[in-house]
């Protein structure tokens, strides 16, 4: 399995997640987002800073830090689901239709980090391949 090829794509998904963020701060500061917008606005975008360190350190073999994505990236969008399906979870349409790309953006590293050669180059335990 070459890494590159894994950590590419995944890191391309992360770096646009980011710039979703910091593109829904901005409207926030336009339109006056609540408080539960700009938190929410402000985690994600610390979130994906972090992801994309993640990244390149999973890209350099590191078992951890492809754990961690691969945590996040199940469990990031079930939560964003659950806030699309929220009917008074305090954010406006227009966060929950950037949430919603968020989770499918999130998702599409889970459909990547998950596949079984991935999988099978970070052994629990084991020797990287």
């Amino acid at each position: 399995m070459d890494n590159n090829s894994v950590w590419a794509p995944v890191r391309v998904l992360f770096v646009a997640v980011l710039v979703i963020s910091i593109a829904a701060l901005g409207v926030a500061a336009v339109v006056g987002g609540t408080w539960v917008v700009w938190l929410r606005g402000a985690a994600v975008a610390a979130a994906s800073v972090w992801l994309v360190a993640l990244t390149g350190q999973a890209a350099r073999g590191k078992r951890a830090a492809y754990v961690r994505i691969r945590f996040v990236s199940i469990a990031a969008p079930i939560g964003i689901v659950l806030i699309l399906l929220a009917p008074d979870s305090g954010y406006p349409v227009w966060m929950k239709a950037e949430q919603g790309v968020v989770g499918v953006l999130v998702a599409a590293v889970a459909l990547i980090v998950n596949r079984r050669a991935v999988r099978e180059a970070y052994p629990k335990g084991g020797k990287l391949r």
